[in-house]
């Protein structure tokens, strides 16, 4: 045990052990990967990351949770990326349901679902508030 203990040492003053860029680089990831701040905070918090070291990743997921969600929603074919007009209300349900496991907002996630598919205008006035974030 003594010897686990000083390698970890070593490793963490030759800082190959770093809590924080673990956390942005995570985040990073999973934003990328079109997850939401909930589902981030949450990875992070089994990850075993600290609330002092996971500030600033968090502070980056928030600001891009929009483009995060847009990127989700182009993904799975969802809202204004949607290949077929979806009136049906169990089928919204079940993509509302799936952007909050994804860890978005429900606001969030009810207006990319509010944009029809084909309303160029309403999509180019959410990706231009994607790129403010």
């Amino acid at each position: 045990m003594t010897a686990c203990e000083a390698i970890a040492d070593r490793m963490e003053r030759l800082q190959f052990l770093d809590d924080r860029q673990y956390a942005v680089m995570r985040a990073g990831a999973m934003t990328r990967r079109g997850l939401g701040v909930r589902r981030v905070k949450a990875q992070l918090y089994v990850d075993g990351i600290a609330p002092e070291d996971s500030g600033e990743a968090i502070e980056t997921a928030e600001g891009a949770a929009i483009s995060a969600a847009v990127g989700y929603a182009r993904r799975r074919r969802f809202g204004p990326f949607a290949t077929r007009g979806g009136d049906d209300p169990k089928e919204r349900d079940r993509q509302l349901s799936a952007f909050l496991r994804a860890g978005h907002s429900f606001a969030l996630a009810r207006r990319i679902l509010e944009i029809a598919p084909g309303d160029d205008a309403a999509l180019a006035a959410l990706d231009d508030e994607a790129a403010l974030d």
